[in-house]
Order: structure tokens, then sequence, then C-alpha cells
């Protein structure tokens, strides 16, 4: 995600020209769709007028890559605008360079917020960027890949635990930071000798956590939208499974997990309103104890106030209100047994509302694609022929198998004429003696060739086979 993400190219300022707009969103940096700028926040001041003897805060917050941001010292009064690409003083020597984040009274809450003080802030703003300025820096960024997967490299020479998941180079491309994981301490004194050897820069190692990891990479959750801590989350507080039981959702850990391998950030977000809707529920009341025998706690739903509760070996379930409950409770505590439990409420399930157009084809039902109600055609059983019909089907099918056989030798013959492209009789005079199938050799040939009545069929086609005379081939 970041500033790489924006869908025209290049992000919000990364390779912008000296004095136009920064390049992606076109919009000078505040286009917010969070993709452009990581973790930005919206100027609410930026249309109001203020007094004419108002002196401007002189305290700017700056973004670098990834989720860090910095505040500096104005000293020149320069005019500086959120999106702007500005010169600033590093922690070691040289310059480095990121965007304007928020101006004025913004940085102001900003250092309320991060419990900051203003007098605590000693670094300043060298100066607005020039075009060399952008050509290393652009030039530095371009670096980064490749050196990331050469310090990989060369950290599985050496046999460390340890995974390098991001590198950020200064502005002045002299010095780079390599962001790692790891699960306990790695001493990386040699791999730091080499990479300097290689790099030919001042190596800089910083161990991050999963969830630092994470927002460094940023990547869509399993909601659909990007994660919380690369776009707007600043703090990580701990989460246990304890958030997950108390909104009753199911232990599972490939559901519960984010991106970063540990349990989700947003399982605190609605904790809250859970704890305050407990407060009403009666606690170790796991069972209660009526004249019908005991009955065990199935469900419990926090915001309706509602406890359901079964007898063993029972296929249903009695809802019964918190008030009740509780009663029933005081009841068992003195040593009685409540009255047997009665489904006497109905719980109104809330109706559908009913579309305000006319459901024409059934779209809207969910048994649209069911083949209960359909009508299966059912197949009609054979007649079985008795006495003088079925002689005669036997009688007809026994002429049809023997027409078969009759015109099969005469279909060869026909083809071999077909061949030599020779008349009939030509053929029959050098052969010498006549077929036993002719009409002067056979004469149940001539009744064979004779014409015959076909059942109706229309996909058989007729006989249309003629000799070079124009007549039928017999």
């Amino acid at each position: 995600m970041g500033c790489g993400s924006c869908s025209s190219g290049g992000g919000c300022g990364s390779s912008s020209k000296l004095g136009t707009v920064p390049a992606g969103c076109n919009n000078n940096g505040t286009c917010m769709t969070s993709g452009c700028n990581k973790l930005d926040i919206y100027d609410w001041l930026v249309d109001m007028d203020l007094p004419s003897n108002y002196k401007p805060f002189d305290i700017v917050e700056v973004r670098f890559k990834g989720s860090r941001k910095e505040f500096y010292v104005n000293s020149d009064n320069l005019y500086l605008e959120m999106g702007e690409m500005v010169a600033v003083e590093p922690n070691t020597g040289g310059y480095d360079i990121g965007h304007v984040a928020s101006t004025g009274e913004l940085v102001r809450l900003q250092l309320k917020k991060n419990n900051v003080k203003p007098e605590d802030v000693v670094k300043k703003v060298y100066r607005k960027v020039n075009e060399n300025d952008i050509a290393k820096y652009n030039l530095a960024k371009d670096l980064e890949w490749e050196t990331m997967h050469r310090a990989r490299n060369l950290a599985l020479e050496l046999g460390l635990s340890m995974k390098i998941s991001d590198v950020d180079y200064q502005g002045d491309k002299t010095k780079a930071t390599f962001y790692y994981t790891a699960e306990g301490r790695v001493d990386f004194r040699e791999l730091i000798k080499r990479m300097a050897e290689v790099f030919r820069i001042r190596i800089e190692m910083r161990q991050i956590g999963m969830r630092q990891e994470a927002s460094r990479l940023g990547g869509i959750g399993s909601c659909g939208r990007e994660l919380c801590c690369s776009t707007w989350l600043t703090d990580f507080k701990t989460v246990s499974t304890a958030a997950a039981r108390y909104q009753n959702l199911s232990l599972n850990t490939l559901k519960l997990a984010g991106q970063c391998g540990k349990l989700k950030c947003c399982l605190n977000y609605e904790l809250d309103s859970y704890m305050d809707a407990l407060k009403d529920i009666p606690n170790n009341v796991d069972r209660i104890e009526t004249v019908a025998g005991v009955a065990y706690l199935q469900k419990t739903d926090i915001f309706k106030k509602t406890m359901w509760f079964s007898y063993p070996h029972a296929e249903s379930w009695i809802p019964l209100p918190v008030d009740r409950v509780k009663e029933i409770a005081e009841i068992n505590a003195q040593g009685r047994k409540a009255p047997e439990l009665i489904n006497t409420e109905k719980i109104e399930e809330p109706k559908a509302a009913a579309p305000d157009y006319e459901n024409v084809v059934g779209q809207d039902s969910l048994t649209r694609l069911d083949d209960k109600n359909r009508r299966k055609k059912k197949k009609k059983p054979k007649k079985k022929l008795t006495g003088e019909n079925a002689q005669a089907g036997q009688r007809q099918g026994q002429g049809q198998q023997d027409n078969a056989q009759r015109q099969r030798p005469e279909q060869r013959a026909q083809q071999n004429q077909r061949r030599n492209n020779d008349g009939p009789k030509e053929v029959n005079a050098k052969e010498g003696p006549k077929d036993s199938n002719t009409k002067e050799g056979n004469p149940s040939a001539e009744n064979a060739n004779k014409p015959r009545r076909r059942p109706n069929n229309r996909n058989r086609k007729p006989n249309n086979n003629k000799n070079q005379d124009g007549n039928k081939e017999g």
C-alpha cells in the first residue's frame, strides 16, 4: 500500500517535478483515498479565516516511508502545504526527504495527542526540494528492492534466523535502515560488516514486531478493505482470546488471526459495548434445578438479554428473560426447586420488508432452485402385445431383419460399381455367370427390390442412389 500503490503511478509526490503538484492523484496530496497518503489526517481548518495578527505555528509534521512521522521546526517560515516535499534534518549527518503531513494548528493538536512538548522539537526543515534532490531521492528508492534481496542472501549465508522485511534509504543516499523480524536476539555484527562492504553506505538495523511488519508492507484484510494498521491505526494494543469469548465468537485461530499471524486488532473495537451489556447478565447460572429436572444453559443473547436452557435429551430450547433467570437462581440458592420451564415467551422474528417492486420471476425466493416442487415426467409403461397382435409384431420384426440382410450384399455391389465407373451390364458380361441375387438368377430378389413400406421415421433419408443412366440401381 502506501504511496507506491496509486493507480496512476508514482503516488503522491514520489515522482513529481519541481513547481508541479505531486504525481498520482494530482490533488496536491489531499485526495484521502487511503492508498496515496498513508496515516494521513484531514485538514478541517484549511477553509477557516484566521485573525490578521495570527502568527502561524512554526512546527510541521513530516511523513516518510511506511508509518514513520516526525515533527520539525520551520525556522525559516517557509510557506508549506500538505503533500509538498521538503529536505529535513535527520538523526545523523546529511539530509532526508519527506512529505509534509500537516501544518498550522493541526500540528499543535498532534503534539498534544502524542504527548510531545513543542520545546522538545529541535530538528529543522532545511528547504524545499529542488530537481537534484528529487533525482537523488528517486534513485535511492529504486535501489531498495535490490538491496533488500541481496541483504537476505547475506543473512542466509551467515545462517542468521532473521527475516529482513523492508529497507528505507535516506534521501541523500548515504544511509539505509534495514527492518527485520526475529524471534530472539540476533548477533548481526558480521552481517553489518559485509553489507557495508557491498553497499558502501551506513547501515542501521532495526527490529520490529509482526504487527509493525504488516503495517509497513500493507495488504487486504479478510473484510475486503486495506489493513487498519497500514491506513489509520497508530497504536497497537494487546489482543487476547478473552475478547473473542466475550463476543461469543468461535475460537478458530484461522479466522481470528490477521495477516501478521497475531489476533486481529478489530477484536477490540466492539469489546467495550459487549462488556457493558454483560453487566446485566447473571454469572454462574450454567445450570438451574426445576421440578422436571436440571436444565443446562445452551446460549446467551447479550443484547436481547435472553438465555436459552434445555433439559437433557430434549431437542427444543426454552428461552428465558434475564430477570426470570435471576429469580430461579435465587430460588435454587434457598434450596428449593423452581417450577417446570415452559416456553411462554414468543420471540418475534423481524419480518422482512416487502419489496417495492413486483417479484415477477421469483428472484427473491431462496428455494427457487430446489427440485422439490418440480413435476417429474413419468414414463409411460409399454403395453405388452398379446394374442394375434404379438404374432403380427414378431412377423414384422423378422421381415425387417430379412430385408436388412438382403440389402447388405446389394449395397456392396453398388459401391464396387461406383468405384469401377462401369455399367452393370458390362461387368456381368465380363465376370461370366450371373449372380444368384439378380432378377433372373433368383426370383426372390425381384420381390426384395420392390419398394416396401417403411415406418414413419423423419430422420431416415430416402434412397436416392442412382446410376449414370438416371435409373435406380437394382
